[in-house]
């Protein structure tokens, strides 16, 4: 990475259960750069949320056992997010302002007794913003909030999930963060309104110049939004690379079946799309070896099953945790 301006190195993130402490986010390690927009992919479970939300030290009730999470308020000024108190004063100061979120769920997210342009107005005032009427008014047409100042005064349940979205966009954004994370921000959204979604946040990213990190399960998203991509399983990143790469010639067999279980529109039929066999092992007993290899079909016995790979850097710009690469390296 020329400018990161989040460095996450071997994070660590377990939780407490009465079987034990599992690990959901297991040694990852991920970069975000400065003005770009990275895209996160993987099937439910493995770690995708838990990892974004530790960005905001909101993992609670995970716990972060190991690790760094380096955030680079410029090229020359780190702040260590691991080391902050999750419920201190330094990370509040750079919770919403510097690091903002999109929910998954607007509607659990917006506080139901208060209405959207309270709840925008409080974000504002806490970081020391124009919290007026007319701010509130300006973040919310900023979004293309239809009839902005009627919406201030509604409360969350009045709204459309569309406008609940664009309301927490227009929140997330009106201390003008450096980085967003959007957690599967056009989930249940009917395509028309994703897609509107989708453009709005890509345009307030290139105009306000911010990071963004893109987690989704759909790669028709991460397509149309992202610059690069990372793909998780069972709470490791096993492959990265610029977006065209990645859909041009996907290096990992779980990116490769991740992209053959999708109905193309831009070639012939050429048969019944791929499915994985299996699920994702439980957390408990994660598998020795690749983490993958008992669902790989490109599996190498007594390698994969044994040996836990480590990241390859290839020409392409590709990183990818694969013994396939090591052995062809």
């Amino acid at each position: 990475m020329s400018d990161p301006v989040v460095d996450i190195r071997n994070l660590t993130v377990s939780f407490h259960t009465r079987r034990g402490d599992i690990s959901v986010v297991d040694r990852l390690s991920l970069s975000i750069e400065r003005g770009r927009v990275l895209g996160v992919v993987g099937e439910s479970g493995c770690g995708k949320s838990v990892m974004s939300r530790c960005l905001l030290r909101i993992e609670a009730p995970g716990k972060i056992v190991s690790g760094n999470l380096t955030y680079f308020k410029d090229p020359q000024q780190a702040l260590h997010l691991e080391s902050m108190d999750a419920t201190g004063a330094a990370i509040r100061r750079i919770r919403w302002k510097e690091i903002a979120m999109v929910f998954q769920e607007p509607m659990s997210s917006f506080g139901p007794q208060h209405t959207i342009g309270f709840q925008i107005a409080e974000a504002m005032r806490l970081h020391g913003a124009d919290a007026s009427n007319d701010a509130v008014v300006a973040a919310l047409t900023s979004v293309g909030m239809p009839r902005p100042e009627e919406v201030a005064r509604q409360y969350p349940h009045q709204l459309s999930g569309g406008m609940r979205q664009r309301a927490m966009i227009a929140m997330a954004l009106s201390c003008r963060p450096a980085i967003l994370v959007a957690d599967e921000p056009t989930t249940a959204l009917d395509v028309s309104t994703e897609a509107q979604i989708l453009d709005l946040i890509r345009s307030r990213q290139i105009e306000l110049g911010m990071s963004v990190l893109f987690i989704t399960h759909n790669l028709g998203v991460i397509a149309h939004i992202a610059h690069e991509v990372a793909v998780m399983y069972l709470g490791q990143v096993v492959e990265r690379s610029p977006v065209k790469t990645l859909f041009a010639n996907p290096k990992h067999p779980y990116t490769r079946a991740l992209l053959q279980s999708i109905p193309r529109v831009d070639r012939e039929y050429s048969g019944p799309l791929v499915m994985l066999s299996g699920s994702p092992p439980g957390p408990f007993a994660p598998p020795s070896g690749c983490r993958f290899h008992p669902r790989c079909p490109e599996r190498i016995p007594g390698v994969c099953d044994r040996e836990t790979p480590v990241a390859e850097i290839l020409e392409d710009k590709t990183v990818v945790r694969c013994h396939l690469w090591r052995k062809k390296g």
